[in-house]
């Protein structure tokens, strides 16, 4: 963890969680891994291969926890540490494939962040998510 986020590199310090969050049990377990991460924005893929739900498409939690890897490293690459106090995901079409997820901020107020998240499978959009982020000092 970063003991004085003030005094590494933006980039360092991006470079560092980006590390620690594709390091993380849960994201090695899924096999999430971020391609891509910058201060309000991220790029994160998955391969689904094991992770169907009886009906043979992803399982909706796999792709809940894709997006919400992908809202997490947004909100928290650049050194605040922001937690997630309400998510909202719509599932539109079922996802077979190597899926990924990209990751926007629209939205800060200084205390909360809200972050879009579109899942795709290929060329398609498989899911919506929205996220608040609080900001902890």
């Amino acid at each position: 963890m970063i003991s004085n986020p003030d005094t590494i590199p933006e980039n360092d310090t991006i470079q560092i969680r980006i590390r620690e969050f594709n390091d993380s049990e849960f994201a090695r377990l899924l096999g999430i891994v971020i391609e891509e991460a910058r201060d309000g924005y991220a790029r994160v893929t998955m391969d689904c291969t094991g992770k169907a739900n009886p009906s043979g498409v992803v399982h909706g939690g796999a792709i809940a926890s894709l997006a919400d890897q992908a809202f997490g490293i947004a909100e928290n690459c650049a050194g605040i540490h922001r937690v997630a106090v309400s998510i909202h995901i719509q599932y539109l079409v079922p996802g077979t494939g190597q899926l990924v997820a990209i990751a926007e901020r629209v939205s800060d107020n200084g205390a909360c962040d809200t972050c879009r998240v579109l899942v795709y499978d290929g060329d398609r959009i498989i899911a919506e998510f929205a996220g608040v982020a609080f900001r902890v000092n």
